[in-house]
């Protein structure tokens, strides 16, 4: 196995992961020898893919709004295997398009408590278990519509700027601790959140066709396009990258 992508005995940890991004992780973190701990509020579908990995796995039903939950995946990480090496705070929902003069408290508390307090009590128990052996990767799930404008996504698009800031404050803060915190930016992806979402148009045909015509490559991303960078990301061998906010976007940030 190429030495960049071997995490043979490396801890990963991985929020969301029944299915999306973090099912596609879990996959391939596995499959290069990763011991796994593996959160979602579907056990049904946690537990259908640790059926399909190659290594050893904990699986905990984790609803990250709430710290002690979130605490509870790292406790699991040192309990089971002695330590946490890698962190993917993936877990994440969106919400119906809707314009900003009719933007709900609801929705605003949604976003806020998963995409951002998600965000914040993983970091916080994830880096107090890596602060004592020195090192550690964190790499925190925002969005393209984090980095600029989101028409009728608004509270989303807040919840993921404040994923950014997040990760850009922690990776300063905790670079002398030698964790390093990252976020991948993703434009459309074909996971669930994306298929299965409010329809722009009549058929969801058209509401992917809608969305590819914005891409300068003229499609969405598959999950695995996007995966394969967090992978790299969180490399071994990608040492000095830190406080960064990576676009996988198909050209759209260069518009």
């Amino acid at each position: 196995m190429d030495s960049l992508l071997d995490f043979t005995d490396k801890v990963v940890l991985i929020t969301g992961a029944a299915s999306g991004f973090g099912k596609q992780l879990a996959i391939d973190f596995s499959a290069r020898g990763a011991k796994l701990v593996i959160g979602d509020l579907n056990i049904e579908g946690l537990n259908a893919v640790a059926e399909t990995l190659a290594g050893p796995v904990t699986v905990i039903k984790c609803d990250v709004s709430k710290e002690d939950e979130c605490k509870a995946m790292v406790d699991a990480a040192i309990e089971n295997y002695g330590q946490l090496d890698i962190a993917i705070n993936n877990a994440g929902i969106s919400h119906g398009y809707i314009p900003l003069h009719q933007m709900t408290d609801e929705i605003m508390d949604l976003q806020f408590d998963i995409n951002i307090k998600g965000v914040v009590y993983g970091m916080k128990h994830q880096i107090e278990a890596m602060m004592p052996k020195g090192d550690g990767v964190i790499l925190n799930v925002s969005s393209m519509a984090g980095l600029g404008g989101a028409p009728n996504i608004s509270a989303y698009s807040a919840a993921k700027h404040a994923v950014i800031g997040l990760t850009k404050t922690a990776a300063v803060e905790y670079a002398r601790k030698g964790i390093r915190v990252n976020a991948v930016c993703p434009f459309f992806t074909l996971t669930p959140m994306v298929a299965d979402g409010e329809l722009i148009g009549d058929t969801k045909e058209s509401t992917q066709e809608i969305l590819a015509r914005s891409c300068p490559m003229k499609r969405l991303g598959q999950p695995v396009e996007i995966t394969n960078v967090m992978l790299m990301m969180c490399s071994p061998g990608n040492s000095f990258m830190n406080g960064q906010c990576i676009a996988v976007d198909g050209g759209m940030s260069a518009m």
